[in-house]
């Protein structure tokens, strides 16, 4: 019963720390989009100006 507690601790860590990275992967990925769309819509808005 020990060792598969240990197993189940090990899984459950590990499938954390991948949740936890590709969350961190995501939003940096979702932040530079929406960065660029603003940059690209500042420069739109006053090149119509």
């Amino acid at each position: 019963m020990d060792e598969q507690l240990r197993i189940i601790l090990i899984i459950i860590v590990s499938v954390s720390i991948f949740g936890l990275l590709v969350f961190v992967f995501v939003k940096n990925y979702v932040r530079q989009k929406i960065n660029n769309l603003v940059e690209e819509e500042k420069d739109t808005k006053t090149k119509v100006d």
